[in-house]
């Protein structure tokens, strides 16, 4: 899929809702930074990701509020450097959001994080009080995009997301989403969550103070306007894997072949990024599997075929590993 020129203009408009409702005309900032909606590039349908950050950062200064509107009291400027900064020296992933986690709930009573392991799967939790009771696409989604890409940093490594659920109905650009996140969105879920393997809260922090410096002098507006489409050899490949009727019908030397390489060198291309084929074997595996359950009545011996697996009970053991939860019971949760 193309990647899109910026940001959407519906959800644009949900993140004006902050703003506007605490009075800030926000349309004589776009003014003076010579931002129109009525000339949007490209399809004309998005603000370019460069005009949308100077129009945050202008805006997080009048309001002082990087949560721009959104909660009672304000995030003060200077929150997400605090919590960077009381993070940096963590020892590991876990660490790292397991001190963010408490960072939140001390600043702000009225949004919140989690974090909860079961099987192989980890899972990052975001709640949201709604105070103002306003359009709440853009808080959602903008701090999943920070927290996403934000510990990806810190651990120099893509976080290979499993799934994504989003408490809102998908919205007119739900489409774009798969350039926000490289997994599959669920929309209408009774909580917001990402869903990734448990082996990436293990990976070291790989930045310091020097380099987190750098970092923090565009950051996290930075984050939200980094929109681009996941064009590593993971995402390729994960895209080979959930395009073909059966993962096991793509041996590594085949898709070796096919991205015209030998075997030796995807296999270190691909431990650059961190990952290897049998852990993005396992993610597709776990992302369709959850899919047939949660969104399709698939019976679950043809899912365990599709998967690959030559008998149900070997299906359900590995569905019990991965979630800690059997097929049947995965999906009368879901329900």
């Amino acid at each position: 899929m193309k990647t899109k020129p910026g940001i959407h203009i519906d959800l644009l408009q949900s993140w004006l809702d902050g703003p506007r409702r605490q009075g800030v005309d926000v349309d004589h900032i776009m003014a003076e930074l010579g931002i129109s909606l009525d000339a949007l590039p490209d399809d004309g349908l998005h603000l370019h990701k460069d005009e949308f950050s100077k129009l945050v950062k202008a805006t997080w200064a009048i309001m002082d509020d990087e949560a721009a509107g959104f909660l009672s009291r304000p995030l003060r400027q200077g929150y997400f450097a605090l919590q960077c900064h009381a993070t940096i020296t963590c020892p590991n992933l876990r660490r790292v959001l397991l001190r963010s986690i408490r960072h939140a709930r001390v600043c702000n009573d009225e949004m919140g994080f989690s974090l909860s392991e079961q099987g192989e799967e980890a899972t990052l939790g975001f709640s949201f009080s709604n105070p103002h009771d306003l359009d709440p696409e853009w808080f959602i989604v903008s701090m999943m995009i920070i927290w996403i890409r934000w510990t990806s940093w810190m651990i120099d490594r893509p976080i290979l997301l499993e799934r994504i659920n989003f408490s809102f109905p998908a919205p007119s650009y739900a489409d774009e989403f798969q350039d926000m996140f490289a997994c599959r969105s669920y929309f209408n879920q009774p909580e917001n969550s990402v869903v990734f393997s448990r082996r990436f809260l293990e990976r070291p922090v790989a930045q310091d103070p020097q380099t987190l410096s750098e970092f923090l002098a565009n950051a996290p507006e930075c984050l939200l306007t980094r929109y681009k489409s996941d064009n590593s050899l993971t995402a390729r490949i994960r895209g080979m894997l959930q395009s073909s009727d059966c993962v096991e019908n793509l041996p590594f030397e085949v898709v070796a072949d096919r991205l015209h390489m030998t075997t030796q060198t995807l296999r270190r291309r691909l431990k650059e990024e961190g990952n290897a084929y049998q852990e993005i074997k396992d993610a597709v595996r776990r992302d369709t599997a959850t899919y047939h359950l949660a969104r399709l009545n698939t019976p679950i011996n043809d899912i365990a075929a599709i998967m690959g697996f030559s008998e149900p009970s070997a299906f359900n053991r590995a569905f019990k590993k991965w979630t800690g939860l059997t097929p049947g019971a995965y999906r009368e949760s879901c329900r």
